[in-house]
């Protein structure tokens, strides 16, 4: 029986850490995970205990790459591996745990900002690229050497772009080299202008340019995994990208190339999808998916605050990290939106879905915010500190007179009208003749009661007043796997 609805207890402590057959070789620890970087970053700060948050799948080189790190530095290391959202997110909350004084981040992360200050420095892997076959795929996709174009990449590959533009530099007159956007050390000089950072990169625009003009392409992927959905990172540029203008991928083993227009309008209509899901939805669950990233309290405040404008019941859920197993326990949730950082929202859902569907902070705002989007808008937003007071991008509320509020809509699901929301009906003081009702009826109820009341179990009868009084006897002690009373099976 405990097998059918759940593994055995024993296997969580028979697993083991690490993928096998990938542990690094111990002569190219060093190279790969830039070990001589990284005792620099832990001596210049002299700080006595390190935290090391390492991914899933680089797990097994913890162990070694800690015992180097320990015996050239001199100082305490601590492994973070088990992080309770995604591990592209710095665990700031396990670092204090630890009492660490930094953190060192390896492997794919999506450099949002920390919830806290601690210094943070990050080893993105470096991956090799085939300079001269991405060269020519470069210019057999771009033959206008006019047009202006952005480098970009994956993180392992981001050391790569100086040297690819380097070879593309004396034919190409607009080219724009993308670099991820690491925290500056403490006291480092600010360029001026600073450049446009964006997806969790930063562009150095020339004065009177903006990022809508370029073109993409993207140095990243493979051959074998070409879809975007299975890669966050990609997703986030193509849904953010400028419609109409080119993005093409390149895979930096073999210089293959590959037009992702269509992949990025698949993408945006599944979006659409959503936005009308929320729309119709009448509750909705708000899942805390980060606890680590900066402005998280601000964003929870800000999407409560919409789903009440629009009428809808809202309900906070910390469950970790999202599956459908956990999720499937409220079915009186219509969709739900996930708080998390741009790679934790947009990360592939596993086979077989969700109940409901999960949505984007940026989705919500637009299905509840009737001003939304604002003139010159990128079509799309991933990241939730985009949408709060100070960004650009931010989009108040319209007041409560406003017209906006009154406009029809129809669902493009059900093909029905929507209501208007129920604050803005009960203050409508329009018309003054009133229907007389034979008695007193609810008006509205809770949608979260309405479900309830429609389901066919409800739970266990209360019969107040209709059991007998008994007095307290002890109950069963132990745990569920295993209580006291039932003996060794």
């Amino acid at each position: 029986m405990e097998s059918t609805f759940s593994s055995p207890a024993e296997a969580a402590l028979q697993r083991e850490a690490g993928v096998p057959g990938l542990f690094t070789p111990p002569e190219d620890l060093d190279r790969v995970y830039e070990l001589e970087r990284v005792t620099k970053f832990v001596c210049d700060l002299g700080c006595q205990r390190v935290a090391l948050q390492f991914p899933d799948q680089l797990l097994g080189d913890a162990a070694a790459v800690a015992a180097r790190l320990e015996e050239v530095t001199g100082s305490k290391m601590f492994i973070l591996g088990d992080t309770a959202y995604g591990s592209c997110c710095v665990d700031v909350l396990g670092a204090e745990q630890a009492g660490a004084q930094a953190l060192v981040h390896f492997g794919p992360a999506c450099l949002s900002p920390p919830a806290r200050l601690l210094p943070i420095t990050f080893v993105l892997g470096q991956r090799s690229v085939a300079l001269e076959l991405c060269a020519k795929a470069f210019e057999a996709q771009n033959p206008d050497p006019t047009a202006p174009v952005v480098l970009l990449s994956e993180p392992a590959c981001a050391h790569a772009l100086e040297a690819l533009a380097a070879l593309l530099r004396p034919k190409y007159q607009d080219l724009l080299i993308s670099t991820p956007a690491l925290p500056l050390p403490a006291g480092s000089p600010s360029s001026q202008p600073e450049p446009l950072e964006r997806f969790g990169r930063r562009f150095p625009l020339s004065p009177g340019r903006c990022l809508e003009e370029y073109g993409a392409f993207y140095v990243g992927g493979s051959q074998a995994s070409s879809d975007p959905i299975l890669d966050p990172d990609l997703s986030r540029l193509l849904l953010g990208w400028t419609p109409g203008r080119p993005f093409i991928s390149c895979c930096p083993d073999t210089g293959q190339t590959q037009d992702q227009g269509a992949q990025a309008g698949r993408l945006r209509a599944r979006r659409l999808y959503l936005v009308e899901r929320a729309r119709d939805a009448r509750v909705v669950g708000l899942l805390a998916g980060t606890l680590g990233v900066a402005q998280h309290r601000e964003a929870l405040a800000h999407l409560r605050k919409l789903t009440e404008a629009a009428g809808k019941r809202s309900y906070v859920l910390a469950l970790g990290r999202p599956t459908p197993a956990k999720l499937a326990n409220f079915p009186e949730m219509d969709v739900f939106v996930l708080l998390a950082c741009p790679l934790g929202a947009l990360a592939s859902q596993p086979s077989g879905g969700f109940l409901r569907p999960v949505l984007t902070p940026c989705e919500l705002e637009a299905a509840c915010n009737p001003a939304w989007p604002p003139p010159g808008l990128a079509p799309h937003l991933t990241h939730y500190a985009e949408l709060l007071p100070g960004s650009p991008f931010h989009v108040p509320l319209p007041p409560p007179e406003s017209e906006l509020w009154d406009t029809p809509d129809v669902s493009l699901i059900s093909g029905e009208l929507r209501a208007p929301p129920s604050w803005k009906s009960s203050s409508d003081t329009g018309c003054s003749a009133i229907a007389r009702r034979p008695q007193l009826e609810l008006a509205e109820s809770s949608p979260a009661a309405s479900f309830l009341s429609s389901r066919s179990w409800q739970g266990l009868e209360p019969r107040l007043g209709q059991t007998p009084v008994k007095e307290a006897v002890h109950g069963r002690r132990g745990i569920a796997i295993a209580y006291e009373d039932e003996g060794s099976r």
